[in-house]
């Protein structure tokens, strides 16, 4: 925790004040897939550079234009680095030097605000006291139970990700066309679909023209700032290993001591303990998710999972051949924001990607067209149908697309960009 409580100057934090309310409503803001209730307060929560701040910036514009002043805005970015050092006491004074500047009653956004440590007493009173606050966080840790009962359900919570595949195309400036399948224009939408599936859904990422640079670079920030320093893990090079090897087990089933024992082949002695607090201190940063299989037992459900990275682009960064990684990782991140924590997967001698009970079978495939791996994929959604027999049916393919009728079973094979721009 840092403490420079009565060091902060108050005509710094005036200052960062008025040039947020004059930098705010000239912003091109493209709008995101997400909406929010006017009336209510919220903590945003996501991914480093997933677009939370943006989001939170196409509210307050909207609320500009609507008739708030912009002198009522009171936006802070705790990355700010003249805000180095700030801690809990120095909240009250950022509101102090607010009203020494005006007299309204501000919207209040408080950016990054997982850096100080403390902040949940100082949120919740100003709910309390009748302010608009959003807030926003790159940690999962603030979705905590512990969390919601200092807040006292005084807050929404509202996970924001990487651009979707319909964002993507609206950020690179693309209007899709009625009927995309049968028109030229399908064309572009595959060009810019094997962008996505290579670099990922980065609202920034399209401004660049070394990606992959830039990708690196996030990644170093959410590995030595957010994971890292935060943590204060003392074996940096154990923690780098394991996520290179959950890199290369995307697709497989995974458990702790696995982990632990392919750590320890490179010579870094780790306990298993160890390695449970190294996935969970990934899965809070946004750059792993777990996925449980459906037919286990509780206990394995916890101690064996699938693991899948967020971002297709981070995941590349670690992978020599990666497009069948990335074309899962993009699958089982598309049906994670839909369906939640009814995705799953299920392995029973025989394994299929996604289910979701009773509504949808999913295998994700980059290509069928070997027949071993056609008949692999086709076997385990049959065999799984069996159980679930509601359920919709589909491989979600890279290029492929065809009806495919195995007795009185229909499978659909789909590429994923038609996929992704029908359902999503």
């Amino acid at each position: 925790m840092f403490v420079i409580s009565n060091k902060m100057e108050k005509d710094i934090i005036k200052k960062i004040i008025i040039e947020n309310q004059q930098r705010i409503p000239g912003l091109p803001v493209l709008k995101r897939d997400y909406s929010a209730e006017p009336s209510a307060n919220y903590i945003i929560t996501g991914q480093r550079r997933a677009g939370k701040t943006w989001f939170i910036f196409s509210i307050l514009q909207d609320m500009i234009a609507a008739g708030l002043p912009s002198e009522a805005v009171l936006h802070i970015n705790f990355e700010d680095e003249r805000l180095i050092g700030t801690g809990v006491n120095d909240l009250e004074t950022i509101m102090e030097s607010y009203f020494e500047l005006f007299t309204h009653t501000p919207v209040i956004f408080l950016d990054e605000i997982q850096n100080i440590e403390g902040w949940q007493k100082f949120a919740r009173r100003l709910a309390d006291q009748g302010y608009r606050v959003y807030i926003t966080g790159s940690n999962s840790q603030m979705l905590s139970g512990e969390m919601a009962s200092t807040l006292g359900g005084r807050f929404l919570v509202k996970e924001i990700g990487t651009l979707t595949f319909s964002e993507y195309l609206r950020f690179n400036e693309l209007k899709v066309e009625d009927n995309i399948a049968y028109s030229q224009q399908r064309f572009e939408v595959i060009r810019l679909f094997g962008q996505y599936l290579t670099f990922g859904g980065f609202p920034e990422i399209t401004k660049f023209t070394d990606k992959k640079e830039y990708l690196s670079s996030l990644f170093q920030k959410v590995f030595l700032g957010d994971i890292i320093a935060r943590n204060q893990v003392r074996n940096a090079n154990a923690l780098r290993i394991l996520v290179k090897k959950l890199a290369e087990s995307t697709m497989d089933e995974v458990s702790y001591n696995r982990m632990r024992n392919i750590i320890s082949s490179t010579g870094l002695q780790v306990a298993t303990t160890t390695v449970i607090e190294y996935v969970k201190m990934l899965e809070y940063s946004y750059l792993i998710s777990p996925l449980e299989n459906y037919n286990a037992k509780i206990t394995e459900r916890e101690s064996k999972k699938k693991y899948y990275f967020s971002d297709t682009g981070l995941l590349a960064l670690f992978l020599i051949d990666p497009p069948s990684f990335q074309l899962e990782t993009l699958v089982f991140n598309s049906l994670k924001r839909k369906h939640g924590a009814d995705l799953h997967y299920f392995r029973n001698g025989y394994e299929t990607d996604f289910i979701v009970p009773g509504k949808l079978i999913v295998q994700a495939c980059y290509s069928i067209q070997d027949a071993a791996t056609r008949s692999r994929e086709l076997t385990a959604i049959i065999k799984t149908g069996n159980k679930f027999e509601t359920a919709e049916k589909l491989i979600v393919t890279f290029d492929t697309e065809e009806i495919i009728q195995e007795g009185n079973e229909e499978i659909k094979a789909i590429p994923a960009w038609k996929w992704l721009m029908n359902n999503f």
